[in-house]
């Protein structure tokens, strides 16, 4: 979108995590502001008309009416806890916030390059993106331990299952919701 730029390409204006994204994995999109290619975008617009704002928990009208029911569905990236995130990140503030987005980001490449059969990606950046930090290096680490001399098929089933596991016991759903 013109004119619309931002340095944190990782985490965008309405509180998605780009960096964890399959669009942004496939290099189809920088993330939120990251060029002239991005398509245009309602709250991109908003965020112009109030300054160019880098995060929209930074304006006044906070929240609007905008966000209502904006984690109601996902797009190529769930947006289950967009404003949970983006209170967390208002909260602990940039440098903190980045650094735990890097470390996922970080778990999220190891997650594809290990345990991805070629079906797993969607799977694993959802994953990525709902679990807290601590719970993804568990279960990573639990990965690590059993799965090495495992196949790749049969790590991805380990991966997935374990993913799962996890998912059931804190309530967490694992599948983008698109609206039908």
């Amino acid at each position: 979108m013109k004119n619309f730029k931002r340095e944190n390409l990782m985490f965008s204006l309405c509180g998605l995590h780009c960096s964890l994204c399959p669009m942004n994995l496939n290099q189809y999109c920088p993330g939120c502001g990251g060029g002239e290619g991005n398509q245009s975008c309602s709250i991109a617009k908003c965020s112009l008309q109030h300054g160019n704002l880098e995060y929209c928990f930074q304006c006044e009208n906070y929240p609007c009416e905008r966000y209502e029911n904006i984690d109601k569905f996902d797009s190529f990236i769930t947006h289950q806890h967009q404003k949970r995130d983006m209170e967390k990140f208002r909260e602990l503030g940039i440098e903190p916030y980045t650094a735990e987005q890097q470390r996922k980001k970080v778990l999220l490449n190891h997650l594809l390059n290990t345990y991805n059969d070629g079906r797993k990606k969607t799977l694993f950046c959802v994953a990525v993106n709902l679990f807290e930090l601590d719970d993804l290096e568990n279960i990573i680490n639990e990965l690590d331990e059993n799965t090495s001399a495992l196949p790749q098929k049969e790590r991805a089933a380990y991966a997935c299952r374990l993913l799962q596991e996890a998912a059931d016991k804190k309530g967490v759903v694992l599948k983008l919701r698109k609206k039908k």
